[in-house]
C-alpha cells in the first residue's frame, strides 16, 4: 500500500453536494432552484391537473349527458341463469337469500328478472321487478312470479 492508491473508508464521504449551504459550496444562492417563481419557494406544490398555467384538459373537454340522482338501480337476473340453477342444483323456489347463496347478486340489491334463456321447469320466483318476457315465460312454463 502507498500514498497513490489510498482510498476513504466505504461510507465515509457523502456522494451528495450540499445544497443551500453559501457561495463556497457551489450550489449557494439560489440552491439549484433557479431564480423567482413558485417552483422556487419552499411549500411548493403542483395541483393535481396543473399544465402550467394552460387550461387543463378536464376544463377543456366538452360536458355532456345527465345523471339522474333518482335512478333506482337493479340487479339483473335472466332467465337461463334460474334454469340453470333450476337443472344443476334442483332449485324451485328463487328469492333473495338463493340469489345470494348462488353468487347472483351481493348483499341487500334490488333484484329484476330479464329475458334472456328460457325456462323449462315449474319455478316460484320472487323478485322486486319483472320484465314482461319473463314473466310470460315463467307463467308459461308453469311457474308463479311474486313481488316483493
Amino acid at each position: 500500500m502507498s500514498l497513490h492508491n489510498l482510498t476513504p473508508a466505504k461510507g465515509s464521504i457523502k456522494s451528495d453536494k450540499r445544497i443551500g449551504r453559501g457561495q463556497g459550496s457551489g450550489r449557494g444562492g439560489t440552491s439549484t432552484r433557479g431564480h423567482k417563481g413558485a417552483k422556487s419557494r419552499s411549500g411548493y406544490s403542483k395541483k393535481i391537473g396543473f399544465e402550467g398555467g394552460q387550461m387543463p384538459l378536464q376544463r377543456r373537454v366538452p360536458k355532456f349527458g345527465f345523471k339522474n340522482i333518482n335512478r333506482v338501480e337493479y340487479k339483473a337476473i335472466n332467465l337461463d341463469a334460474l334454469q340453470m340453477l333450476a337443472e344443476t342444483k334442483g332449485i324451485t323456489e328463487f328469492n333473495l337469500d338463493t340469489y345470494e347463496a348462488n353468487g347472483l347478486i351481493s348483499g341487500s340489491k334490488l333484484v329484476k328478472i330479464l329475458g334472456r334463456g328460457e325456462i323449462k321447469t315449474s319455478v316460484k320466483v320472487e323478485a322486486h321487478h319483472f320484465s314482461a318476457k319473463a314473466s310470460s315465460a315463467i307463467e308459461a312454463a308453469g311457474g308463479s312470479i311474486s313481488k316483493i
